[in-house]
Formats: C-alpha cells, structure tokens, sequence
C-alpha cells in the first residue's frame, strides 16, 4: 500500500462537499458534462482510483476489495472536508457501496450509477470460470482492453471514428469529445497516449465480481440513503437485479433512465444531474 496522500481533482464549486468516483477506464475527466453540473452549488472532488497512481501494479490486486480501502483512506486523509455524498459510476460505485457497508458513518448518502452488481447466478458462473481458466473468454471486455491502441498521432480521427461505433450511439458531440481527451493525454513528443493502461483495464475486469456475495449478503443491512441509476439497455444493473435489490433493502430507490447503457452518466449527463438533485432535495425535505 503506498503511503503517499491519494491524489484527487477537484471540480470547484461552493456548497456541500460531494466526492466522485469514475470507472475502470474511464478517468474523471471523461465524465466533464455532468460533473460541470455537479459542480454547481457543491464543493466536487473526484478521487484518482490506483489504476491512474503513478507506479501502481495490477498485480498487486486480486479483487476489488482495495478500491474500497482506498475510499476510506482517502476519507480520512480528508477528514476535515468529508464528503456528505459519493457519487460512483461502475467500479467506482460498487467501491463506494462496500466501504458503506463496513463504515457507514463516513457516509451521508450515496449515489450509485450503474454499478457492477451482477446476480448471484452470474457471480457462480464467473467464479466457475476463474477456478478453470477460460474467465478472458467469458468476460466481453477483458481480450479487448488488452488489445486496446495506445498512442494516437490525432484526436479528431479517433473522434470521427468512436462517432461510428454503437457503444457510443446514446453519446452526444460534446459528451464523445469529452470522454476522448478524458483517457488521453498530450505525449513530451508529439501525439497522444492513454492514461489508463490496458493491462490495468483488463486486470481490473479479471478480477471483479468473484467476492460479490458477500454484497448481496449486507445489502439488507444497508443503512446509508442510497440511490441507484441505471440505463434502461444496461449490460450491468440488470432489471431482474433492480428487482432484487429493492425486495431486499426497500430503501434503496432505483430510478432507470431511457436510451442509456451502462454509460448513463456519460450520454444523459443532465437526467442523470436532474434525478441526483431531486433525490438529495427529498431526503432533505424529509
């Protein structure tokens, strides 16, 4: 565990402190859009999970566990501006979630977008696929980020061609150009270069959910308000899982957003700001 401060961003912004956290490759400046909405009337800070850490190892993690680790740390590193509210997208909510669950006094509330809480049945199949070695066969993602192009001479072709691909068909313009400079970044000679690496990406996908019953487990205990949003054509927050959830822990409020995909936060930025704002504004109201 490295002993330096946990480095993070900060968005700006006056009015209770909210703390982001991304997605396995996708960098808080991808999220742009929607975190210039969040800013407005809160103090934002988005902290830099170990993948974007200068000398960090994949290697050095065999499940998730340790992003959750590093949010308490972080937390506590950063005790006197304590955020009232994290707000996770994938990776970075289920990170959230099982730090709430083992120390929710650190948490107000939580906003969870999209995040990578599979079905029990799905969790057996993957830790199946672990114990005889095909799981890079079975995970969608995981041969595809290790293969992933990293240097680019110019952004505007990437652009023109991410502009053709079906995973971003729900993303606008300016939300696409967004999430392109967000995993880049200028190269001392000349180009461009990703800023996650694709060995941290595929590790990251490895070694996700085999643990993740001991979420279903504590879910009912769950104390801390929490709000789930999902794209309605997720490949993630299955509505079979949204069903499961609220039976048991009917506390926590889903809400499902139309034409979005697992990126919801990337391609309906202001729904998903809108839907934030009216849930803080309830629980207050309360």
């Amino acid at each position: 565990m490295p002993t330096s401060h946990i480095q993070s961003l900060d968005f700006g912004g006056d009015g209770p402190n909210l703390l982001f956290l991304h997605a396995n490759g996708y960098p808080p400046e991808c999220y742009h859009p929607l975190l210039a909405l969040l800013a407005k009337g809160n103090r934002l800070t988005a902290m830099l999970q170990r993948p974007l850490w200068e000398n960090s190892h994949p290697e050095d993690i065999h499940d998730w566990t340790p992003f959750s680790d590093d949010l308490l740390r972080f937390l506590d590193e950063n005790e006197s501006r304590a955020p009232t509210t994290v707000i996770g997208h994938s990776m970075g909510g289920i990170a959230a979630l099982r730090a709430a669950l083992r120390q929710p006094e650190k948490f107000q509330r939580l906003i969870l977008l999209d995040p990578v809480l599979l079905p029990p049945s799905f969790i057996a199949l993957w830790n199946i696929a672990l114990t005889f070695k095909f799981a890079p066969h079975l995970h969608p993602h995981i041969l595809s980020a290790k293969n992933r192009r990293r240097e680019f001479d110019d952004l505007d072709p990437l652009f023109e061609r991410y502009r053709k691909v079906p995973t971003f068909k729900y993303m606008d313009d300016v939300a696409l150009r967004a999430y392109i400079e967000g995993i880049t970044r200028p190269k001392e000679n000349g180009g461009y270069e990703l800023i996650y690496s694709p060995e941290w990406e595929s590790r990251v996908y490895y070694v996700s959910i085999w643990r993740d019953m001991e979420l279903w487990r504590a879910l009912p205990k769950l104390k801390v308000p929490t709000l789930i949003i999902r794209g309605a054509e997720t490949d993630t927050f299955w509505k079979g899982t949204a069903r499961k959830v609220i039976r048991l822990n009917p506390s926590i409020c889903v809400k499902t957003i139309e034409r979005a995909t697992h990126l919801v936060p990337l391609e309906q930025p202001q729904e998903v700001f809108e839907i934030i704002q009216k849930y803080s504004f309830d629980l207050v109201a309360k």
